[in-house]
């Protein structure tokens, strides 16, 4: 899907000055252990799914949605990983602060693929063979396979630089 309407006209008024942004994020996870990102074609790097929130979507539909258009896999939310901003800046110089909140999702159908312009290449991987990862990707995994009972959140008083190296 790209780009939301909503935002080419904000950025139409503001040009690449930064955004603040709900987004999602989703660490996809089939029967066998193995954990679903896609190789995105903005950066060329291994992250995990993401997107935006649309007006009028809640994040776990957002989350839901996200997965099945980029890779084709079908997924059902388990639960809230982690809230925190984090900020991204574009190859074409637009600036944005996500709040991002990350779910544990189950793949129940669908086959991994690449399944629009966003992604270069989508794969499973054990999670002892991730690929390299973005850092904010980094640490989203490693919410996921620490197993908490309780969502993580970034510390008050916290910089972005703790997001990728958290003290968990």
């Amino acid at each position: 899907m790209g780009i939301p309407d909503y935002i080419r006209v904000m950025r139409t008024h503001i040009g690449h000055d930064l955004l603040l942004l709900p987004g999602v994020g989703a660490i996809v996870v089939d029967e066998h252990g193995r954990l679903l990102f896609g190789r995105r074609s903005d950066t060329g790097r291994w992250a995990v799914v993401a997107g935006m929130v649309e007006p009028g979507e809640q994040p776990a539909e957002t989350v839901v949605r996200e997965v099945r258009e980029e890779t084709g896999v079908d997924v059902v939310v388990e639960r809230l990983l982690g809230v925190a901003t984090h900020p991204v800046e574009y190859p074409n110089g637009d600036r944005c602060e996500y709040l991002s909140l990350t779910f544990l999702c189950r793949a129940v159908g669908g086959t991994a693929r690449v399944n629009d312009d966003e992604s270069l290449d989508v794969g499973w991987f054990a999670p002892t063979e991730l690929p390299e990862l973005e850092p904010y990707s980094r640490l989203r995994v490693e919410l996921a396979l620490r197993d908490a009972k309780e969502a993580w959140f970034a510390p008050v008083g916290s910089h972005h630089s703790a997001l990728v190296e958290p003290s968990m």
